[in-house]
């Protein structure tokens, strides 16, 4: 057995794994090394050279030959309808994650909608044909069909945002909970009593992350659990706008509101305007990912940052690795690599 990093005779030939764990980097690190490419600082390209010297690893022809057969093409698929894509800025900025990350290398990014049944049926021909390497999949519903089709056809893929807690497929995350946390504490802070939430869609796990937090936040400062601060949402400003009318018709004497996305917060906004509410007088206000939005609403909203162009990168480098070292995911495997980013509020005067 291997001792400390070590290797015995007739253990197998060293695998990209091992490479990368000996290197302390992502197995798509070391494939970017080995395959020349120029993202990598010399650093980190120095000790991926050294970890294949000091193993012994030699590149697997046969897998090489394959590349052969590849389509150096990768889908974005967004099971949403277009006019929320170009509405809102969580999308354009994975994008421009997504497109950064690839610019330098040989590889085509074909962004395709799948939000309606006929849309997915289309998808699932093009996707059964083989046409691209890998998928990412951005804005996934709990009972989205696309992640079981994507195992079945033994295509990498990465997710961004996992569907539960058990999600097989590869993922890249914002910290949903914590964020969620740190907007509560603030508004608890700044002295806000009855502080109401617009959840995001109730089928997205993220969401689901978001009550928690809310959730736990308020119970931790001696808050009672009152369901009737809770008004569903789905990410957009017309249902942020009808819940907090439901929620200022339900709760009038509500003095704080945490709304899902800036979207849904803009929607909310609007709806305080119209009752006579100001802000943040009488009724603070925060939203979810910093997006443009919040620095041009007035007043500018208090907002929850997650680094969404760096989850798109994120994504981009997790699908390489499994592209170089695919694992076809199957129904009840253990989750895949997941990766979780760091959230952070952005205070300004809608609190």
């Amino acid at each position: 057995m291997a001792v400390n990093g070590g290797r015995s005779r007739g253990a197998g030939r060293p695998t990209l794994e091992e490479v990368a764990a000996r290197a302390g980097v992502g197995r798509g690190t070391v494939s970017r090394v080995i395959n020349g490419s120029p993202r990598v600082s010399d650093t980190t390209r120095a000790a991926v050279e050294a970890a294949v010297a000091e193993l012994g690893y030699v590149p697997n022809t046969a897998a090489r030959a394959l590349a052969a057969n590849r389509t150096d093409a990768i889908a974005l698929v967004v099971p949403e309808p277009e006019t929320r894509f170009f509405a809102e800025p969580y999308f354009s900025d994975m994008l421009r994650g997504v497109g950064a990350e690839i610019s330098d290398s040989e590889l085509q990014l074909l962004l395709i909608f799948a939000g309606s049944d006929r849309e997915r049926q289309r998808l699932a021909r093009y996707l059964a044909a083989h046409r691209v390497d890998g998928v990412l999949l951005v804005s996934v519903h709990a009972d989205d069909p696309l992640p079981d089709l994507l195992a079945q056809l033994e295509i990498p893929a990465v997710i961004s945002g996992p569907r539960s807690a058990g999600e097989t497929l590869a993922s890249v995350d914002s910290d949903n909970y914590g964020g969620a946390r740190s907007a509560v504490e603030h508004l608890l802070s700044r002295g806000r009593a009855r502080v109401a939430h617009i959840t995001g869609a109730p089928d997205v796990y993220g969401a689901q992350r978001r009550v928690d937090g809310y959730r736990d936040a308020l119970r931790e400062a001696g808050h009672a659990e009152d369901d009737g601060l809770i008004e569903p949402g789905d990410f957009t400003e017309e249902g942020g706008h009808r819940a907090m009318a439901e929620l200022l018709r339900r709760r009038p004497d509500l003095d704080a509101v945490f709304a899902a996305s800036d979207v849904t917060a803009a929607g909310a906004r609007r709806a305080l305007r119209e009752a006579g509410r100001r802000i943040p007088e009488d009724v603070a206000l925060v939203g979810y990912d910093d997006s443009v939005i919040a620095r041009h609403l007035d007043p500018p909203l208090t907002s929850v940052r997650q680094p969404i162009v760096e989850m798109g990168r994120a994504m981009i480098d997790l699908l390489l690795a499994e592209i170089a070292a695919p694992r076809p995911p199957v129904p009840g495997a253990a989750a895949r690599s997941r990766i979780v980013l760091p959230t952070e509020l952005v205070v300004r005067a809608s609190s």
